[in-house]
């Protein structure tokens, strides 16, 4: 087991990010449900639903059509991601201006570690106040910490009191509150892992380590060390700073499958209008094309063309997309799930880029 006194590290969660911004920039929205995501009489999909709205069982995720259900007089907003991200990078400036190990999630969400940082202060829980103050006074938002010695704990205390809220975990509380949590709290334990595990008995986390090593390796694999590791408080998993990313993309969930050639056709028209906005707003080119294909059987495919000069322009990038849409995928004739494109290779690499996908946990 590390030694807990080392390390001290902040998981900072923006509450209800998407929905919030818009009740800050629209007072007539305080108060109301508001729920942020595609049109309820499409198959939209809920990106985020403020507190008022959750309060009749609305969450990430969920087809806007059932969230409409259940709350029909709920105000429907379609995302503004580029309030979103001037917002995000407010509150990242004032992270930097704390750590420079600072590892951002997504728009909303970060680790910070705090361990040795430029305010020279040696209570993390006194630094997370002031992070919350900063991001209250200077954006309007409110957000929640954890704060903890090891990074999977930083991010299940964060949720702990949200709305607005802090939750510290001390060392010396550490195993305990190890012990009482549910196996599905763990990081990288997903619907399957939670069922297979509750097979054998195990439903909190002291359960693995009465389980043992050995065995939860022999049924679970490497998986199953890993389980171990953090029933037992050793979580080595630094605060990774983030890196620029190597390629930019947009890819989207369909509600149900479909066969319908129009309709992904429609959604590469999008999704290349919005690879075009953000390469210019950033001042990027990229010379190779990626088209991501899952399957209703989930399996995935990724296809590429590499261009001869790099471009920004959304036609160039949805021609290429749908000459690989017709001609290297099954698409028309097998059911699909999600689809996406992505552009890499920028004017200062000089090294054709590998592009990975990240897989969902099981």
């Amino acid at each position: 087991m590390h030694d807990l006194s080392e390390k001290k590290i902040i998981h900072i969660d923006l509450d209800a990010f998407f929905a919030a911004v818009e009740q800050r920039d629209n007072p007539s929205l305080k108060g109301q449900p508001v729920v942020i995501g595609g049109a309820p009489d499409k198959r939209g999909v809920v990106s985020t639903a403020s507190y008022e709205a959750r309060k009749f069982g609305i969450r990430s995720a969920m087809p806007t059509r059932k969230a409409l259900l259940l709350c029909p007089h709920a105000i429907f907003l379609k995302p503004n991601f580029q309030k979103y991200t001037t917002a995000s990078k407010k509150i990242k400036k004032i992270f930097y201006e704390i750590t420079d190990l600072v590892e951002p999630l997504s728009l909303d969400e970060a680790y910070l570690d705090v361990t040795k940082n430029k305010l020279k202060e040696p209570i993390a829980k006194t630094i997370a106040i002031y992070i919350k103050s900063r991001i209250k006074g200077e954006t309007g938002l409110t957000a929640s910490a954890g704060v903890a010695p090891l990074k999977f704990l930083a991010k299940i205390a964060s949720a702990m009191n949200k709305p607005d809220g802090l939750t510290v975990i001390p060392p010396s509380h550490v195993q305990a509150f190890i012990d009482n949590l549910p196996v599905e709290k763990l990081w990288s334990v997903g619907p399957q892992s939670k069922k297979k595990l509750h097979q054998f008995g195990i439903f909190l986390t002291k359960d693995i380590k009465s389980f043992g090593l050995t065995k939860m390796e022999k049924i679970f694999g490497q998986h199953g060390y890993f389980l171990y590791q953090l029933s037992i408080g050793n979580d080595p998993r630094p605060v990774t700073p983030a890196q620029e990313a190597k390629s930019r993309g947009s890819e989207h969930t369909f509600e149900k499958d479909t066969l319908n050639y129009e309709v992904l056709q429609k959604k590469l028209i999008e999704q290349a209008g919005e690879i075009s906005e953000e390469l210019r707003k950033n001042s990027k080119k990229g010379k190779t094309i990626t088209l991501k294909i899952r399957y209703n059987d989930f399996s995935t495919i990724t296809r590429s063309h590499t261009l001869l000069t790099q471009t920004d322009d959304a036609e160039i990038i949805l021609k290429q997309s749908l000459n690989l849409l017709e001609n290297q995928t099954e698409a028309g004739s097998r059911p699909i799930r999600l689809i996406g494109i992505s552009i890499s290779k920028f004017e200062s690499e000089n090294e054709d880029l590998q592009l990975k996908f990240p897989f969902l946990h099981s």
